[in-house]
C-alpha cells in the first residue's frame, strides 16, 4: 500500500495481540511498503510476520499454514496487485483450511493509477475481504482494522 508516514504512539489498541502476515504480490519487489505496514500494525498492537516481497503464491499459502495468522495483508506498489492478487486469492480460497482467513489487499493495484478503473469490485469478487486503493491513503485501512477487531478476536486460535 502506498501510505503516508504515521506517528508512533507506542500504545496498543483494544485489538492487541492479533497475528498478521504481511507480504506483497509475487511480482512486486518493493519492501518499504511492507516495512511501513509492519510498523503501523505493530504500533496498533498486532503481532506481525513480514515475509517480504516477491513471494510466490504457493509459498505464501505455505507460510499462512505455518504461521496461522488472524489476517493476511497483501501490498502492491508495482501496479500488478489486481492481476497477481486476484490469482493469489483464488488459489488461497480453494484451500479448505485457509478459506475463511481474513485477507486484504491494497496499494497500487493497477498500472493506470488514479486515472484508471477501480479494481475493488473484481478483487472482492475473487475473494478478498477488503480492498484499499492507494489514492484513498491509510485512513480506510485504519478504520477497517478498528472495525474488524471483534471479528478478528473470534478468529484467534
Amino acid at each position: 500500500m502506498s501510505l503516508p508516514a504515521s506517528s508512533h504512539s507506542g500504545a496498543p489498541t483494544a485489538s492487541a495481540g492479533r497475528r498478521v502476515l504481511v507480504s506483497s504480490v509475487s511480482s512486486d519487489s518493493h519492501t518499504w511498503n511492507l516495512v511501513f505496514l509492519q510498523l503501523l500494525l505493530e504500533d496498533l498492537g498486532h503481532e506481525v510476520t513480514n515475509i517480504g516481497s516477491c513471494v510466490p503464491d504457493d509459498l505464501l499459502i505455505a507460510e499462512a499454514r505455518r504461521h496461522r495468522p488472524d489476517m493476511m495483508v497483501i501490498s502492491s506498489v508495482n501496479g500488478h496487485g489486481a492481476l497477481d492478487g486476484g490469482r493469489l486469492i483464488r488459489k488461497l480460497r480453494q484451500e479448505p483450511d485457509l478459506s475463511d482467513l481474513k485477507v486484504v489487499i491494497g496499494g497500487k493495484l493497477g498500472i493506470r493509477g488514479v486515472d484508471g478503473a477501480s479494481h475493488s469490485e473484481g478483487l472482492l469478487d475473487a475473494g478478498f475481504d477488503a480492498v484499499f486503493e492507494d489514492a484513498a491513503g491509510i485512513e480506510p485501512f485504519r478504520r477497517y482494522l478498528a472495525a474488524s477487531a471483534p471479528a478478528l478476536e473470534g478468529a484467534a486460535r
